[in-house]
C-alpha cells in the first residue's frame, strides 16, 4: 500500500459515518463536537523503498474537538538525514474494549534539507495505527505512514514509507 490507500479509507468510512451518524444530528455533518487531545510521540525507521531506511521522530498533536466523525491532527516528524515534515489534517477511527485501529491524512510541507528529494515541498502524510488504549487514555501502537506527491505537483514522486511505535499521551488529564 505505497500510495494514497489509507487517505482514501479515511474518506470513504468517514463520509459514510458522517452520513449515518452525523447528518441527522442538531450539530450537522460536520458539526463540533468535543474529543480527547492527546500528544503522540513516535519512533520508526523508514522502509527500503526509493529512499535508504533510516530513523525518524514523529510528534503529533490531536486538538480537543472532532468536525463530524473527523478528528483534527498537526504533526512534525524529523528523519535521521534532516529531512523534516510538517502537516496537517484528519484522523478518523474505531474503539472497541480498548483496541483501536485510525486512519490519518495530513497535508504539509517537507523540506530535505540536504537528505531524501520527495519531488515537492508539497507531501502528503497518509497511514494507519492499530493498537490499545489504556483506561487513563494512554494509547500504545504500531504504525504504517506514506508520504508522497501524489504526482500531482511533479514529475518526480518517489514517497517513503515508514514503520513505527507509538505513544499517545492524554493532554487534558495530565493538566489536570
Amino acid at each position: 500500500m505505497a500510495d494514497g490507500t489509507f487517505a482514501v479509507l479515511l474518506l470513504i468510512a468517514g463520509l459514510s459515518d458522517m452520513q449515518q451518524n452525523y447528518c441527522s444530528t442538531p450539530n450537522g455533518c460536520l458539526g463540533k463536537t468535543e474529543a480527547e487531545p492527546r500528544f503522540s510521540v513516535s519512533v520508526g525507521n523508514w522502509v527500503e523503498r526509493a529512499a535508504d531506511p533510516q530513523g525518524e521522530i514523529y510528534v503529533r498533536y490531536d486538538f480537543d474537538h472532532k468536525l463530524g466523525p473527523f478528528g483534527v491532527a498537526a504533526g512534525l516528524s524529523v528523519a535521521e538525514n534532516g529531512e523534516t515534515w510538517i502537516g496537517f489534517g484528519q484522523t478518523y477511527g474505531w474503539e472497541n474494549d480498548g483496541f483501536f485501529a485510525e486512519l490519518h491524512a495530513l497535508t504539509g510541507l517537507y523540506f530535505d534539507n540536504g537528505g531524501f528529494d520527495l519531488g515537492h515541498p508539497i507531501e502528503f502524510r497518509s497511514g494507519i495505527e492499530l493498537g490499545y488504549e489504556t483506561k487513563a487514555g494512554w494509547r500504545f501502537g504500531l504504525g504504517y505512514d506514506h508520504r508522497s506527491n501524489t504526482g500531482i505537483f511533479a514529475n518526480r514522486n518517489p514517497g517513503v514509507e515508514t514503520v513505527h511505535v507509538r505513544v499517545g499521551i492524554p493532554t487534558r488529564r495530565i493538566l489536570q
